[in-house]
């Protein structure tokens, strides 16, 4: 007959489970000889669900789907890398281009200057090179206009940079799906030969959807990644009217006041008044 500390061990053991035995698998003891998934658990299942769908997918598709899963991988870091980078140089930001334009507007070229400095827009740097050269009277305005727009399209090229990239991917993905596919159906006709009269339909089906599995994954590479890059594209060229527009306003809008212009004097305006001191002192000395 069992001691009464031996009964109650045994009532007790139904409910307890060593911690470290369900710890190592994911579960948390609730007490009540019930058990549940810890969020780490949770998240080393889904881990492995992912990685395990990923390697039956190249298994199946063979190379063509590897390729295919590495263009995404490079496509999603260039979209990730070029929405930072708008952020970041805030392309939307028109405040500051409408108050530094008012600024210059009302004949006040120092606290529009001052203004642009204070944002990260590249239409900002732009504006700020138009600005100087107009301000400055030594600089003819068609060469102004020049540099200005030097400026404006190296940033433009900047903010377009690695789209190229993005319309290459969108347009040999499905073009390698559809290359796996036929490879994928030589295989399967191939086998479908080599059985000779023993024919099995199962062969052909199977290795038809086999080979149409790269076609679906090129078309799930291609169409998202087009459509970010038009996306991207319509950004930008929202962005490039925006700054031109600001641009022509810098140019045809009236010169602020003599006194917020540089006084610097040009080169042939010190010439002119060095020749008419001379011909002044002259005519001061033949008149004695």
């Amino acid at each position: 007959m069992n001691s009464p500390d031996a009964a109650e061990a045994d009532i007790a053991a139904p409910g307890l489970a060593d911690p470290g035995a369900v710890e190592s698998s994911g579960l948390v003891d609730t007490g009540l000889g019930e058990t549940m998934i810890s969020q780490a658990g949770v998240a080393d299942v889904a881990e492995a669900g992912i990685v395990h769908a990923l390697q039956g997918m190249i298994d199946l598709g063979g190379p063509v789907v590897a390729i295919l899963l590495a263009m995404s991988v490079v496509a999603l870091t260039i979209i990730l890398v070029k929405i930072g980078q708008f952020l970041w140089w805030r392309l939307g930001d028109e405040r500051s281009l409408k108050t530094a334009l008012e600024h210059w507007r009302d004949g006040r070229s120092e606290p529009a200057l001052e203004t642009l400095s204070r944002t990260r827009s590249p239409a900002a740097r732009v504006l700020e090179v138009a600005i100087l050269g107009r301000r400055d009277n030594a600089c003819p305005e068609p060469l102004v206009r020049e540099e200005a727009t030097r400026v404006a399209v190296n940033w433009l090229e900047r903010l377009r940079g690695q789209f190229r990239l993005l319309e290459v991917i969108g347009t040999l993905a499905p073009l390698l799906g559809l290359l796996g596919t036929v490879l994928g159906m030589i295989a399967a006709f191939q086998q479908l030969e080599a059985a000779g009269n023993r024919v099995d339909p199962s062969i052909l089906s199977g290795g038809i959807w086999v080979a149409l599995l790269t076609t679906a994954v090129g078309l799930a590479v291609a169409i998202p990644v087009v459509a970010v890059l038009n996306g991207l594209e319509r950004w930008v060229e929202r962005f490039r009217h925006r700054m031109q527009d600001a641009l022509t306003q810098v140019f045809t809008l009236p010169l602020p006041a003599v006194s917020e212009r540089q006084q610097e004097p040009t080169p042939i305006k010190s010439a002119q008044k060095a020749h008419i001191k001379v011909w002044k002192d002259r005519a001061a000395g033949d008149a004695h």
